[in-house]
């Protein structure tokens, strides 16, 4: 039993800093959060369109290129952090599944660039 808890004691302190960090830093957020934004402050910022306005409003297609694009980086790099992690005791069976995901991937970023989803006007 005590092999057990040794190994596994990193992890239980870890998750206990990782929740205690975050319980700490939203009772922080709470009790320093300014209460009353300012006009600028709930204006039109980054998407371009008023914060507060009607839900079914039609969207620029870049909106939806650009949330493509950044799926297509965030899996690519989730999915290839354990794999490389245990690059030395895979079967060439994996790494060519690996391959293929990442053509996949290569291929969606190909079309996100032909779209013109990287350029900005």
């Amino acid at each position: 039993m005590d092999d057990l808890l040794r190994e596994y004691a990193p992890i239980l302190l870890l998750l206990a800093v990782a929740l205690g960090l975050g319980i700490i830093l939203i009772l922080a957020a709470v009790v320093v959060a300014v209460r009353n934004p300012d006009p600028e402050k709930v204006s039109a910022y980054e998407c371009g369109f008023n914060a507060f306005d009607d839900a079914r409003m039609k969207f620029d297609v870049r909106f939806y290129l650009v949330s493509i694009l950044f799926i297509i980086f965030d899996l690519e790099i989730a999915f290839l952090f354990p794999w490389a992690v245990a690059f030395s005791e895979i079967s060439m069976a994996a790494f060519w599944s690996m391959m293929a995901f990442l053509a996949v991937l290569t291929a969606g970023f190909a079309y996100e660039w032909k779209k013109g989803a990287m350029e900005w006007q």
